[in-house]
């Protein structure tokens, strides 16, 4: 198992911070609340708003794994599956360099006007 170095130590450490940070202000902002009551509307709007965010949670997971398993994100992704499918990968601006360097040496003219 490799190391953790300082640099993952750091981001580690701010991180956890940041989490201790965010369940502190939660628990402050929940007992500010006091004993406020919701009225059934509010409960019932709360309910929907949880289960309408889970609908559309669920729905977006489902179709970008429906899609990223029947390929239709292939085009999307110009730097993946190319070695397995017989189409060929679409060129880099690296390689657009590459091709124009490859030939022979351009000969630079200076010219006085």
């Amino acid at each position: 198992m490799p190391r953790i170095g300082r640099g993952e130590r750091a981001i580690l450490a701010v991180l956890i911070g940041l989490l201790v940070l965010a369940v502190i202000l939660a628990v402050a902002g929940w007992n500010s609340a006091g004993s406020a009551d919701m009225t059934r509307a509010g409960w019932v709007a709360m309910g929907f708003g949880i289960f309408f965010s889970l609908v559309i949670g669920c729905g977006l997971m489902a179709l970008m794994f429906f899609s990223s398993g029947r390929g239709y994100d292939e085009a999307a992704d110009p730097f993946r599956g190319h070695e397995l499918s017989e189409e060929k990968p679409p060129e880099t601006a690296a390689d657009a360099l590459r091709k124009q360097t490859d030939g022979p040496p351009i000969k630079l003219v200076n010219r006085k006007r």
